[in-house]
């Protein structure tokens, strides 16, 4: 009987083995876009305050843009959390 061996990811060859991403990039982007979102998130939120029951756009409309700001924002925050540790450890 023949034993089955683990399948392995299809490398093309050109990668290396222990490919890592850029640190500096993400770094850079999550520095530039947590405070943007953030201040989407505030904009939106207030701007849905502020908004008439009936108006255009509705009120569920931009509720709903800022809970998606929201989760960006938490989404680069966390990753500007964990590049910040992998470049301590690194160093």
């Amino acid at each position: 009987m023949r034993t089955t061996t683990p399948r392995r990811r299809w490398r093309s060859g050109t990668e290396p083995a222990t490919a890592r991403s850029d640190l500096k990039l993400r770094f850079l982007l999550s520095l530039a876009f947590t405070p943007l979102f953030a201040l989407a998130t505030l904009g939106f939120a207030l701007w849905a305050a502020a908004s008439p029951a009936f108006g255009a756009p509705s009120r569920g409309t931009l509720i709903g843009f800022a809970v998606a700001c929201g989760v960006l924002t938490l989404f680069a925050a966390v990753d500007l959390a964990v590049v910040v540790r992998r470049r301590r450890t690194e160093l």
